[in-house]
């Protein structure tokens, strides 16, 4: 990489900072608004994200970042960040500790770094594409179930379930009855690095956004996983952005089912 390009450790060293930014408030009161009915931000959210964009604005200027909270900073479209500076804000909020902080780095349109890191747990997931993804140093591989039916899965909702006619709870059934079980934890970027760990076997969700599921994809791929939209074709990092994750036996299989072939 060239000088203006991130390295994996730099990235590693920005998601630990917000990390310890969100392990340090956990627990707290916190002052909490509503960005919708049930889409709820926290003065931590703006505590962690501006903390990375001031870490990316010293050491790589001039690059553009798309961030959950803010506009983030405008640069290069050659060279760009996604950040969500605390996926899970919800369970952070009910002091559930299932959250963390995600960051992806894109390269001419292509995904080139990823990492999520889970403050509770100390669990850093990382990768850089070519080279494999990593659990804080320890190389990681897809389930390799090959039966739907012996798969755990993992999904989210939509913000705006309540009024959204596309809100997942049909496609929730169908995989519930044909799958080892479905979880909802709550943070879209976890969903994926715990596909690429082998804890879940597949993950799916369509209200996603990019700088939600970006970082998790790659290491889901690196790890030798298939990331798709649930048809099957490339993800656009466009909002709302599909998602299909899993390895490609039970991606084949989930991929029957959310279009109703199976």
């Amino acid at each position: 990489m060239t000088a203006n390009q991130p390295t994996l450790n730099d990235v590693e060293k920005i998601a630990r900072g917000a990390g310890e930014i969100l392990r340090a408030a956990y627990g707290n009161e916190h002052q909490v608004d509503h960005k919708g009915e049930i889409d709820l931000v926290t003065e931590v959210d703006v505590q962690s994200e501006q903390y990375i964009l001031k870490a990316i604005q010293a050491q790589f200027p001039d690059q553009r970042v798309i961030t959950e909270e803010t506009d983030g900073l405008q640069g290069s479209n050659g060279q760009v960040w996604y950040i969500d500076p605390l996926d899970g804000t919800v369970n952070f909020a009910h002091h559930i500790p299932v959250f963390c902080v995600s960051i992806a780095y894109l390269e001419a349109g292509e995904l080139t770094l990823g990492v999520v890191y889970d403050p509770m747990r100390d669990e850093c997931f990382s990768a850089e594409r070519g080279r494999g993804a990593f659990l804080n140093g320890v190389r990681l591989r897809v389930s390799a179930e090959q039966e739907l039916d012996q798969s755990l899965l993992a999904t989210g909702f939509p913000y705006d379930i309540r009024t959204n006619p596309n809100n997942n709870l049909d496609h929730y059934a169908r995989f519930a009855l044909c799958s080892l079980g479905v979880r909802r934890l709550g943070s879209a970027a976890l969903d994926l690095c715990y596909v690429a760990a082998g804890r879940f076997g597949g993950y799916w969700e369509f209200g996603t956004n990019s700088y939600d599921v970006a970082a998790g994809a790659l290491i889901v791929a690196e790890a030798g996983g298939t990331v798709t939209d649930p048809q099957g074709g490339g993800l656009t990092f466009t909002n709302p952005q599909p998602i299909l994750a899993a390895n490609a036996d039970v991606h084949t299989q989930m991929m029957a089912v959310l279009n109703g072939n199976k």
